[in-house]
């Protein structure tokens, strides 16, 4: 049985659509757009479920008070996992499970996904700022720290291809 190709959206249109959403964000808010912000937030109010005074007192909690949540950027990130969930949903992809190569480790996969994770949380808050904000919000108003970090992004992910490739490719 030949497997049909999976329906996926138009990446023009999406383009589009997510460039509406800027727009719309800078007209709205007066901001752009990013998900270190939100993430860093929702963190916060994690922490002060469990140590609120810790959190209050923290020079980097603390600031943004009793209510982290109510920022603007917390409901984009809820937004982001809600509307992945329902495309998933819609167009019949949604799984659990890691994505690599089939004699990758699993658990490996895991790790290295965890550790990736954890430099790009520390290195977006030290930055001020997260991949999507910079390509987003910094390239949209043409910045040029933007445009030299997105420079610089891909051309590191492409040297490094070569050294992970084999997560994917059996």
């Amino acid at each position: 049985m030949e497997r049909q190709p999976e329906k996926l959206a138009n990446p023009y249109l999406t383009g589009v659509l997510l460039g509406l959403v800027l727009l719309s964000s800078f007209t709205l808010l007066g901001a752009g757009l990013g998900a270190s912000g939100g993430m860093a937030r929702l963190s916060a109010w994690m922490e002060g479920l469990i140590a609120p005074g810790h959190t209050l007192a923290s020079p980097y909690f603390g600031r943004w008070g009793q209510e982290p949540l109510s920022y603007y950027l917390v409901f984009m990130l809820a937004g982001i996992f809600l509307g992945a969930c329902v495309s998933a949903l819609a167009s019949n992809r949604f799984k659990l499970g890691a994505e690599k190569g089939a004699s990758f480790p699993t658990n490996l996969r895991l790790l290295y996904s965890l550790i990736g994770g954890v430099l790009i949380g520390f290195a977006s808050r030290l930055a001020a700022g997260c991949t999507s904000g910079q390509a987003l919000t910094g390239g949209a108003l043409l910045l040029s720290g933007s445009l030299v970090f997105l420079l610089s992004l891909f051309a590191t992910g492409y040297a490094l291809a070569r050294l992970f490739r084999r997560q994917w490719n059996d």
